[in-house]
């Protein structure tokens, strides 16, 4: 199975010219272990390290155990694990054997795993020990559910059934050779984070995972071999995936895995302890860093770049982060229809409260409603064409028609381009955009004003009717800690927006809340906040 070779894409995108014949895992693995980093650590996890000769032969031990359960090409196995080392092995094994792994968030419900088991009709299923309690209820109901694949410990009771993963790593042979599939083959699914509703598998191909890595990773942030690295963004979201998995195995890196959730005192753990070189994070994790007392001194950290994405990083956290710590954050947007970021701010050209230009490869167009171009700096819906596309949502034609347009993809988020410098400038999702008296109004532009009054961690902005039926902002507010809510704070808070914005644009009422709804890649769904009103919205 032929691999790829690059003697260095970290300035300038090459030519993607990937063999027909191509299986992702072969390359990934195979790439350092031509370089000669056998006995260099790739992984840094909770329980120890694994060289990448340690991680080729595990990953080819969980393939061969894979297809000894009698698991097919094409067939697909849900991966469910916390971030450690299992989480590699498992997918580039998956991989590797032309078996499709699907990308499961830790932190869902049980009646959502059941969805993902029955919809993307999965035989076998690995899960870390600590998270399998979600599954036990459901077990039962998984129609075409025949393994259970256990890692670590956890789990109060196993099923009689389900195996143990060490020991089946411990029982397989160490080569394996690699399934013949094609670069166009599906190689892994990842279900939609949700923030608009129900999740979607969708689908991508074995070429997109480094195609990500030879026009985002290399030429936009300059992953090195001697960087170590370490993303908040967890394994099982598409900036996570390309952050730890793809661009660790690219460039030859080594990355710090943490299993728990990326609270700040967490982070700032990893950060001391092992010095990352990058760090990869979201908007939400910045701002609360930012805000805890523990936050720690630059000369104790030994960060080179910082990336955003998943929501847009207001304007005032990229600068306060950049004043403290005094490297730049990289905000950009991505999806995961299109794997990774696609658009993106570059080192030593950062404007914060924009998602920068285009990632090389990549070409963007905003339109209207009507599929026609908008007039420069007006507000349009995002579209992009460029070669990591998925290959579509499993089992779901009306979406994947409606997404998929041809070359473009449709990314239901609205911009506007800065005619001044061609930057492009977030202004919400396509169905949170507001429109107050005729005129839209973004939701993130009330956020991003909000959130510069003293009192205020976080906020989000719906839309919500009036009295007469027509729709004005509202907002929902998270405070600092030691602040306490209060109609008075609430009143400040509009007279605050109103200093910063047009007048029309303040919200004409304020709630406050202890946190405000999320998924696990720490996207506001806003949806959740619509439906705290289902007569819709009228106080």
């Amino acid at each position: 199975m032929p691999g790829l070779s690059r003697a260095d894409f970290r300035t300038t995108p090459p030519l993607i010219d990937i063999p027909r014949d191509y299986n992702a895992a072969h390359d990934l693995i195979g790439r350092n272990l031509a370089a000669g980093r056998a006995d260099k650590v790739a992984y840094i996890d909770d329980r120890g390290s694994a060289t990448y000769g340690q991680l080729a032969a595990r990953a080819d031990r969980f393939a061969n155990a894979l297809v000894g359960l009698g698991m097919r090409p094409e067939e697909r196995v849900l991966v469910c694990l916390l971030d450690s080392i299992d989480f590699p092995t498992a997918f580039l094994g998956s991989i590797k054997a032309g078996i499709v792994p699907i990308a499961a968030n830790t932190l869902l419900t049980p009646a959502d795993y059941a969805y993902m088991l029955n919809d993307s009709r999965a035989r076998a299923l690995v899960v870390s020990g600590a998270l399998l309690p979600s599954f036990l209820p459901i077990l039962a109901g998984a129609k075409h559910l025949e393994r259970v694949i256990v890692s670590g410990e956890g789990a109060a009771a196993r099923p009689a059934h389900a195996l143990d993963f060490d020991a089946l790593l411990r029982n397989a042979d160490d080569v394996f050779e690699a399934a013949s599939t094609t670069r166009d083959d599906v190689c892994f699914w990842l279900y939609s984070s949700g923030s608009t509703g129900a999740p979607k598998g969708t689908m991508h191909v074995h070429s997109s995972l480094i195609t990500t890595a030879y026009l985002h990773g290399g030429p936009v942030v300059g992953v090195r071999e001697d960087d170590v690295l370490f993303s908040a963004a967890k394994l099982f979201f598409a900036y996570g995936l390309g952050n730890a998995f793809t661009y660790t195995l690219a460039f030859g890196a080594t990355t710090i895995l943490m299993a728990e959730r990326p609270t700040p005192e967490a982070v700032f753990k990893r950060l001391k302890e092992h010095r990352p070189t990058i760090f990869y994070g979201v908007p939400t994790l910045f701002a609360m860093m930012l805000a805890n007392a523990a936050l720690p001194r630059r000369d104790e950290v030994a960060m080179r770049l910082c990336t955003s994405a998943g929501e847009a990083l207001p304007e005032h956290v990229g600068k306060r982060f950049t004043e403290h710590f005094g490297v730049e954050i990289l905000d950009g947007l991505g999806s995961t229809e299109m794997l990774h970021v696609y658009l993106s701010n570059r080192p030593g050209d950062v404007r914060y409260g924009t998602s920068g230009r285009p990632v090389p490869g990549y070409e963007i167009r905003i339109v209207d409603d009507d599929g026609a171009p908008v007039a420069p700096g007006d507000v349009g819906e995002l579209q992009v064409n460029g070669p990591t596309a998925a290959q579509g949502y499993w089992n779901n034609r009306e979406k994947s028609r409606a997404t998929f347009q041809g070359p473009w993809t449709r990314s239901g988020d609205k911009y506007r381009v800065d005619p001044q410098d061609g930057r492009y400038v977030y202004s919400g999702r396509t169905d949170d955009m507001l429109k107050v008296g005729g005129i839209y109004v973004s939701p993130i532009e009330v956020e991003s004003a909000l959130v510069t009054h003293e009192a205020v961690l976080e906020a989000a902005v719906i839309g919500r009717e009036d009295a007469d039926r027509l729709v004005k902002p509202m907002a929902y507010v998270v405070l600092k800690p030691g602040r306490t809510p209060s109609d008075v704070l609430a009143g400040e808070l509009r007279e605050h927006v109103k200093l910063h914005l047009a007048q029309y644009k303040f919200p004409r009422w304020v709630e406050f809340l202890d946190e405000l709804p999320k998924t696990a890649t720490g996207k506001i769904q806003r949806f959740k906040l619509r439906a705290r009103h289902p007569e819709g919205g009228r106080p």
